[in-house]
């Protein structure tokens, strides 16, 4: 609660404003009590001897109510003290020439009324001059003194009784306005909870939106996944049919051809057995290439099946480096293998795992000139742990990150000497993590490369990584009975309109009731409108079709998956002065209208450029205006290009142009003079006979596009709706006039 500023008599300061106000409004009950006292001083007159006094002080008593009737709502304190004043003198009147000594009981009214009028300390003030005065006036001869202390006493209790009355009352009230200000300070509190809850309501029903629109998109991704992954499965089946089956006649004639030649009659010539020897070579090659690249299809399709069993790493090992020793030996590299004693058995697909060793130990052995391969294997905690490490050239950094990518291989040079197709580590680790293991590769340039993994030496339990280990079940199910706070939005398609005016996206908004339109001012708040909010289409309203979406097509932001729209629909904005319209005129045009319309243009108007292409319509206008004295120069062009051609020659004050032209209508003029900045500042008035805000507005042409390009079905698709919509053919067919064919 704010702190309020007190005031004399302690209390806070809108209270004393308040109970002020409560003051004033006594005196407008004092004023008729005046009046009262005043006719009742007039009355005396029928019963005193002496009443001369008395129709003085009547009189004047009158003429204080009349004076406190101008001055109560002018000045409090004045009206306050005038009364108490008043009353004073009217007692002393009583007393001192009414000769009635027992009147001094009457200074208890002026005591009274200042107590009520100035507070606690005006009562004290008034009591105290009573006091004085009841002192030095005559009393009753028969008891002087007892009269003058009953007069104290009844003028000290009267200021007693009026200030112990008001006490208690002011404190009462004093709690009542704390109680006030706290009440208001919470009313005020809660108003801002309001305000903040329902912005937050706001934001969460945005956001629900937001997050529907998500939902949306993401479901529609998944499908498309999901037909992606099918097409997948799919391909991977077609290939393992239709190239293995054709590659096992090549390789098993090849081989037949070569190894019994006998079989076929006569003597096979060398030469074609040494060309079959090479087809049956780039056969078996192409044979291990499909084979590594349906295992790469089926890791990622998750339909890779391990035939586990338990293994021992040692022969493994063992047979691994026995069909690669030649290789070494031709190259007169060694071949070390470490392993360390009673290593445990694994559970593992022996054969994944001598690929895995296969790949590692060739790939060494490719990429080591002198030097040698050194296999170590060893027991660390619950893991064994295989390493192949050589003495090549070694990897940088930047090409490690590339190495267990589906065909990456390191650079240009080496793909030529070595060749490979980079599909042998990224299987490899596959097969690996397919073992819950583990594969990584340390190297540094100049010293070699260490390549490992990992396999665990009893199983995994992948409980831990199911969603069951947050269910406890023992807990009985509780259905959840508390009801959704926020009300179930029904969420619109969303269109964002990019157009500088708000013709269009008023038009859609009309038009199309069951989307929501959004419209930005340009290309890259548009982007950006649709990075922010799914949307299911951007469109681009821009006049100057078809060069216009140059703009689109370099821009390279277009966002994914959502289709951009282009369309050049000339809508009349009601901001007519953007596009640097003064006026606008609807033919028929009469010559005062035009005046008019020329008088209405701010700065001086002499020359001006007619921009019409029906000959008439210039000699019209052009009589108009030399018909006045005003001694206007008058030039003309039948469309926007002679216009622009003419402003580009001589300096026009005053543009009339037609909208509806050929070669170049009046909305590409006025685009085109908004681009040159000397022109800019020449007014334009529009003429035409049609009002462009109520006419039919139409499209120079429409394009689509969508970034990454479309797709054959969806070009179909898209053709399949437009020619439903645009063909003649089909528009008679759905009006009834022509029958379907029969399906």
């Amino acid at each position: 609660m704010e702190i309020q500023q007190q005031a004399p008599d302690g209390l806070p300061y809108k209270l004393q404003e308040t109970f002020t106000e409560l003051q004033e409004t006594t005196i407008n009950y004092v004023i008729p009590a005046i009046f009262l006292a005043g006719l009742a001083f007039h009355g005396l007159v029928m019963v005193l001897s002496s009443y001369t006094w008395s129709i003085v002080t009547g009189l004047a008593l009158i003429l204080t109510g009349l004076v406190l009737l101008y001055f109560r709502d002018k000045s409090f304190v004045f009206s306050s003290l005038l009364i108490v004043l008043v009353s004073i003198g009217a007692v002393l009147s009583t007393i001192w020439f009414g000769h009635i000594p027992m009147a001094a009981f009457l200074f208890i009214i002026p005591v009274g009324l200042s107590t009520t009028l100035f507070g606690s300390v005006g009562g004290l003030i008034a009591a105290i001059v009573c006091s004085v005065l009841t002192y030095y006036s005559p009393a009753p001869q028969s008891s002087i003194g007892s009269f003058q202390i009953m007069t104290w006493i009844a003028l000290w209790a009267v200021y007693g009784i009026v200030w112990l009355a008001l006490r208690p009352l002011l404190i009462a009230v004093e709690g009542v306005w704390t109680l006030y200000e706290q009440s208001r300070s919470v009313l005020r509190q809660s108003q801002e909870y309001q305000i903040k809850l329902r912005e937050t309501l706001d934001n969460l029903r945005e956001a629900n939106t937001q997050l529907t629109r998500l939902n949306q998109l993401t479901n529609g991704l998944r499908k498309i996944a999901e037909d992606e992954r099918h097409a997948k499965e799919q391909f991977v089946a077609n290939v393992s049919h239709e190239l293995r089956t054709p590659l096992n006649m090549i390789i098993g004639f090849c081989e037949m051809i070569l190894k019994a030649p006998q079989t076929y009659g006569r003597k096979i010539p060398a030469n074609l057995l040494a060309d079959l020897e090479v087809v049956l070579r780039n056969s078996q090659h192409l044979s291990s290439l499909i084979d590594d690249v349906l295992d790469l299809s089926q890791i990622e399709a998750g339909q890779m099946a391990l035939s586990k069993e338990p293994s021992s790493i040692a022969e493994i090992i063992q047979a691994a480096t026995i069909a690669v020793r030649p290789l070494y030996e031709s190259k007169n590299l060694y071949l070390n293998v470490e392993v360390s004693p009673d290593l445990p058995e694994i559970s593992c697909d022996r054969t994944r795992i001598r690929e895995v060793l296969l790949n590692l130990l060739s790939n060494a052995g490719r990429f080591t000139e002198t030097g040698g391969v050194t296999v170590r294997v060893f027991l660390e905690q619950n893991w064994i742990v295989t390493s192949v490490a050589d003495t090549g050239k070694g990897i940088s950094e930047e090409n490690r990150l590339k190495l267990f990518r589906p065909f990456q291989q390191l650079d240009g040079s080496i793909r030529r000497k070595y060749g490979g197709t980079g599909l042998g580590l990224s299987i490899s680790k596959n097969f690996v993590e397919l073992h819950d293991g583990k594969m990584w590769v340390e190297s540094v340039e100049g010293q070699g490369t260490t390549f490992s993994f990992r396999l665990p030496v009893e199983p995994i339990e992948m409980e831990d990584h199911k969603f069951t280990r947050w269910i406890n079940p023992y807990t009985n199910y509780k259905e959840h009975e508390r009801h959704h706070s926020l009300p179930q939005i029904k969420v619109r398609p969303r269109v964002v309109v990019v157009d500088p005016y708000p013709g269009l996206a008023r038009i859609f908004e009309r038009h199309m009731e069951s989307s929501e339109v959004a419209r930005v001012e340009s290309l890259a708040q548009g982007y950006q409108e649709v990075e922010q909010s799914p949307a299911s289409a951007l469109v681009v309203n821009d006049l100057r079709f078809p060069n216009g979406m140059e703009a689109l097509k370099t821009a390279g932001e277009l966002p994914h998956n959502v289709p951009a729209i282009f369309c050049s629909i000339p809508v009349y904005p009601q901001e007519s002065e953007r596009l640097g319209v003064s006026g606008y005129l609807v033919k028929p045009i009469l010559r005062e209208n035009l005046l008019d319309a020329i008088t209405r243009v701010e700065g001086p108007v002499k020359t001006l450029l007619i921009v019409d292409d029906e000959p008439d319509a210039q000699q019209l206008f052009r009589r108009m205006l030399t018909s006045t004295r005003r001694g206007y120069r008058v030039l003309r062009a039948s469309n926007g290009v002679e216009g622009l051609e003419i402003l580009r020659q001589q300096p026009v004050d005053l543009i009339l142009l037609d909208l509806m032209m050929p070669e170049m209508d009046g909305y590409q003029f006025l685009i085109e003079k908004r681009g040159h900045p000397e022109w800019a500042s020449i007014p334009v008035i529009l003429i035409s006979a049609r009002d462009p805000k109520e006419q039919s507005s139409a499209s120079a042409g429409l394009a689509v596009m969508k970034n990454g390009g479309l797709s054959i079905p969806q070009v179909i698709a898209c053709i399949e709706a437009l020619s439903a919509i645009l063909s003649p053919l089909r528009q008679v067919v759905g009006s009834g006039s022509v029958a379907d064919p029969p399906g």
